[in-house]
């Protein structure tokens, strides 16, 4: 991600101002019904396109996108399956499952989306703009509202919520919006860089320390299964203080999040997602270039991360193979976007942008059900299946879930604007009411 090489797409200004409006930018309405001037996204196949000024249909896409690898990421920990792939005796699918999961998923889908908050962040700005509403104010409520909704995510559903998070560090981005986008891309590696020392210190450390063995963690792990197959209440209790324990994870991965969101706000400064919406031949070639990058990159890492967490490598080499993770995470999430925007321009594009547009639309609402729909099925709120289901099942389970809230998402889109979560989050934003239909594809609307 920090590769991109903004001078390729053109000049432009560093400000609010630099983001133009999109009147034209498309959603579904068919090309008949297009404003003067604009272009269906997909001429040759005549597939129906809508026009909304407020999209940015690349940008819900990659949201939708990125919602699998989310999924996949933290079902595990809801589950109580994290750690049944690296025990003695664990079958091979389960373990295969766990190292896939680890090597395709981990770290790559959570930078892809809080790339996707940096550069949301530069549209938000427009808005303003166009508004006429003071910014300040506005971003100001967005946070505060995003803060609650982890808050209540963690408390009640699951400790790894990382919205909370994204709140404070919106606050660090405001702050940062006057950044010059060299000065943002140079910040933003060199927190990668750091963070990546920080773990290759933490793995020289561990070869010294003696392993404290496994009577603990099995004791530590018999405690938290016993609580979240308990009553809702312990199930509460237990998420307050998993969230607790790992508060001081989430500050150091901050800079993780941080180093993607400075990345995305350096890209919307330049509307790299909408150029590409009608690319030029240079904005092209820039996004195959990052892609075979990333995927140079990015995949030798993630392969040894997961062959320090799960083998064939020593185990002591964790914390190496994290490090290598932190470092190149961002390369194969660069090489996850890149190829989802050249997917776009091909005629799968009309299915992506009804299926993962969709669900993009409503990402905060679809995050929130996943952690809801895993939270039923293996804690005491519902089947209290925890620590029952190995990796190979609940990666099975994961693709069902997905599967159906993209169907479910392409319908309910047809009908609403914005999702549950997005209306109430936009409600504390700007003030606004009920929800709007959307228009019917009526040829001549």
């Amino acid at each position: 991600m920090e590769a991109i090489r903004f001078r390729d797409l053109g000049p432009v200004g560093d400000g609010a101002s630099c983001v133009e409006h999109r009147r034209n930018a498309p959603v579904n309405r068919p090309p008949s019904a297009a404003p003067a001037g604009t272009k269906p996204e997909d001429p040759a196949d005549g597939a129906p396109v809508r026009f909304d000024p407020d999209r940015v249909p690349a940008v819900d896409v990659l949201r939708g996108f990125a919602l699998l690898g989310v999924c996949m990421v933290n079902a595990p920990v809801i589950a109580g399956a994290w750690n049944l792939g690296s025990q003695p005796g664990a079958a091979f699918a389960d373990r295969l499952a766990a190292w896939l999961v680890t090597a395709l998923f981990t770290s790559k889908f959570y930078l892809l989306f809080a790339f996707l908050f940096g550069y949301s962040f530069t549209l938000q700005m427009h808005a303003a703009d166009r508004d006429r509403a003071p910014f300040k104010r506005r971003v100001g409520r967005r946070l505060l509202g995003l803060f609650l909704f982890g808050l209540a995510h963690a408390v009640l559903l699951y400790p790894g919520d990382i919205l909370m998070t994204y709140a404070v560090l919106g606050l660090v981005l405001f702050a940062a919006r006057g950044l010059r986008t060299h000065t943002a891309l140079r910040i933003a590696a060199l927190l990668v860089l750091f963070l990546t020392v920080v773990f290759l210190a933490v793995g020289v450390l561990a070869l010294t320390v003696d392993d404290p063995g496994r009577g603990a963690t099995t004791a530590s792990t018999a405690r938290v299964t016993a609580a979240y197959r308990g009553d809702p209440l312990s199930v509460v209790l237990t998420n307050v203080r998993l969230y607790r324990a790992a508060l001081g994870s989430a500050v150091l991965y901050s800079g993780h999040l941080l180093a993607a969101f400075l990345v995305g706000f350096a890209a919307g400064r330049h509307r790299l997602l909408e150029r590409h919406g009608v690319p030029a031949r240079r904005a092209r070639a820039v996004i195959r270039r990052l892609l075979v990058a990333g995927l140079l990159i990015g995949v030798p890492g993630s392969v040894f991360t997961a062959m320090c967490a799960y083998g064939p490598l020593d185990s002591r080499l964790y914390y190496f193979g994290q490090a290598a993770g932190i470092l190149t995470a961002p390369a194969l999430a660069t090489a996850y976007g890149c190829a989802l925007l050249i997917l776009q321009q091909k005629r799968v594009g009309q299915w992506l942008r009804l299926f993962l547009g969709s669900a993009g639309r409503m990402s905060l609402s679809n995050y929130l059900t996943q952690s809801l729909v895993l939270a039923f099925v293996f804690t005491g709120y519902g089947l209290g299946w925890y620590g029952r289901v190995g990796p190979a099942v609940l990666v099975f389970g994961c693709l069902v879930l997905y599967v159906l809230q993209l169907a479910v998402c392409a319908w309910l889109m047809t009908r609403f604007r914005y999702g549950p979560a997005e209306l109430l989050l936009r409600r504390v934003t700007s003030g606004r009411r009920g929800i709007r239909p959307a228009r019917r594809n009526v040829p001549g609307t």
